[in-house]
């Protein structure tokens, strides 16, 4: 299911994408650029996660946590603004991206082969899993994340205001779905069974953006905040490492309880101190590049979350050509991890200039090959 796939790492539907910006320029004044940079952090980690594989990448940096987490805290402010207009903006922003990216897959596993059902109707609304073949599933499966993001979009209206009648009891409340699915009742192996695990994964984090956007967070005793967190961390780490036998690895990916308990308790940790120190990072505009590099990074997160994989992808044909190169062969380090790495994010960077542009069509902007730069 979605949460237990590799990759679950997802990373990033770019939430950025879901941001109740409606202005026409390139760079919104007033951005956060603590929120901005976790952003940033969480997808070069997703990218890091699905090169190298490391179990352990998700305890170090639980990107999807976070990534929802921030979701929720933009999701909260754009709902002070009617409901239904914001639904069709946030719908607006993902389709575009996501049917531009699923052309070129669907074609790609038509011509190896696969014989789609009316499971199809998914490429085009991305409420449950998109279906696909074994040839293209490095590149589908991710989809994941657009889907669970997608239900927490449209069940936002309903769960903000549940979240207001009693805040901090309904933040606690919303680890007890995930709770029931693994000791009581497991939702069926399918694409909405995956669906429903995954939103009661991350529905803490995703709440959690409405507390810290409403300033529930805020008002927090740090001992009762600080305690919680770590206790929730501690008891998810013990759940991995001691279930290790029944899914095969520690990997919070493929462990729904332990992944909701650590990402709840570290993204918890993350937006209090935001909350409670008032963090902004804007230092980080003395340090022009870096800073621009942020500015892409979140503008152009659903590129850089659709095409990675497929960067990845074709970085192994690629660097097969290169080993006819001799002298590539004797200076290069072809067989090694951290070049395909480097390779890809250049393949990234590829995509972002192709494909980028499709992010600006969809929120009703001028299409630029690299967003924030000089008029």
């Amino acid at each position: 299911m979605g949460s237990h796939r590799r990759d679950a790492f997802a990373t990033a539907v770019d939430d950025r994408s879901a941001e109740p910006q409606e202005s026409p320029t390139a760079e919104p004044k007033g951005r956060d650029r603590y929120f901005d940079t976790l952003r940033a952090v969480a997808l070069v980690r997703v990218v890091t996660y699905h090169t190298f594989g490391w179990a352990w990448a998700g305890m170090v940096f639980p990107s999807m946590g976070i990534m929802f987490g921030l979701a929720g805290t933009l999701m909260a402010k754009s709902l002070e603004r009617p409901a239904a207009k914001v639904l069709r903006s946030r719908v607006r922003r993902l389709l575009p991206p996501f049917w531009f990216w699923g052309f070129f897959v669907v074609v790609a596993m038509l011509i190896h082969g696969w014989m789609p059902g009316w499971q199809i109707v998914f490429w085009v609304l991305p409420i449950g899993d998109p279906p696909g073949n074994s040839w293209g599933i490095q590149a589908w499966e991710i989809l994941w994340y657009l889907r669970t993001y997608l239900w927490f979009v449209l069940l936002s209206p309903l769960l903000l205001k549940v979240f207001r009648l009693a805040p901090v009891p309904v933040l606690l409340a919303s680890l007890a779905p995930i709770v029931v699915f693994q000791f009581w009742w497991q939702p069926p192996y399918d694409r909405f069974g995956s669906g429903l695990t995954d939103v009661a994964t991350y529905l803490f984090c995703w709440i959690l953006g409405f507390a810290h956007r409403d300033g529930v967070l805020q008002r927090l005793k740090p001992a009762a905040v600080v305690v919680l967190s770590l206790g929730a961390i501690a008891y998810g780490g013990w759940y991995a490492f001691t279930h290790q036998a029944e899914a095969g690895t520690y990997d919070l990916d493929e462990i729904p309880l332990a992944q909701a308990l650590w990402s709840a308790g570290y993204v918890t940790l993350l937006m209090y101190f935001k909350a409670r120190f008032q963090v902004d990072f804007a230092g980080l505009t003395r340090f022009r590049r870096l800073d621009r590099i942020v500015t892409i990074f979140n503008a152009r997160a659903v590129t850089i979350y659709l095409w990675h994989e497929i960067a990845l992808i074709l970085a192994v044909p690629l660097i097969d050509q290169f080993w006819k190169v001799p002298a590539f062969e004797k200076w290069l380090p072809l067989e090694s991890q951290w070049f395909m790495f480097g390779i890809g994010w250049v393949l990234i960077a590829a995509f972002i200039l192709l494909c980028g542009w499709v992010e600006d069509v969809a929120a009703k902007k001028k299409p630029k090959l690299l967003p924030g730069a000089s008029a």
